[in-house]
């Protein structure tokens, strides 16, 4: 009883001095606009320059951390929306087809049920269909603010390659 009346007293002292010292944002400090985030007069959508070359001839994008979803690096127009029904990036990336079409073949894990930790055959699992989910185009633009940001891979191939299934579990026990 003695134990959990004092910390009772611990907790409400903490929190008090947690809201004591706390400062609070306004609208106008979140984000690169530096005006209220309600304010909506000044919204101007850029022309953005996406990446314009079509699939197979385009550079590939290293990942921008360990098992970060790459970036896509050729144009999509034609390819979206994607549907259960229609989803062309499986024409070129599906494991089976992504050596002849020189793509970058989808990682185990998306072959892989991982919620009933079951492998799926090959057949890519139904919550990974739509790849724009994770995946989006690289824009050709300058960075608002600079990023100085360096990736440590702890796989020498960590910057083009998925081993996110084998690493999935480290740390737990």
């Amino acid at each position: 009883m003695k134990f959990k009346a004092i910390s009772a007293a611990f907790l409400a002292i903490f929190l008090a001095a947690c809201a004591i010292s706390s400062k609070q944002v306004s609208d106008d400090e979140i984000g690169l606009r530096k005006i209220s985030l309600l304010d909506e007069q000044d919204v101007s959508i850029k022309d953005i320059n996406w990446t314009a070359q079509p699939a197979g001839m385009s550079k590939k994008l290293d990942r921008s951390f360990e098992n970060a979803p790459p970036f896509i690096s050729h144009d999509i127009e034609g390819m979206v929306p994607i549907t259960k029904d229609l989803n062309m990036c499986t024409t070129c990336h599906l494991p089976e087809f992504a050596k002849d079409a020189g793509a970058t073949p989808v990682p185990k894990s998306h072959l892989y049920d991982l919620r009933n930790n079951k492998d799926k055959g090959g057949v890519l699992h139904d919550e990974r269909f739509v790849c724009t989910t994770c995946h989006v185009p690289q824009a050709n633009v300058n960075a608002p603010k600079a990023n100085s940001f360096k990736a440590d891979f702890r796989d020498k191939n960590g910057n083009t390659k998925s081993n996110l299934l084998e690493v999935l579990n480290d740390g737990v026990k």
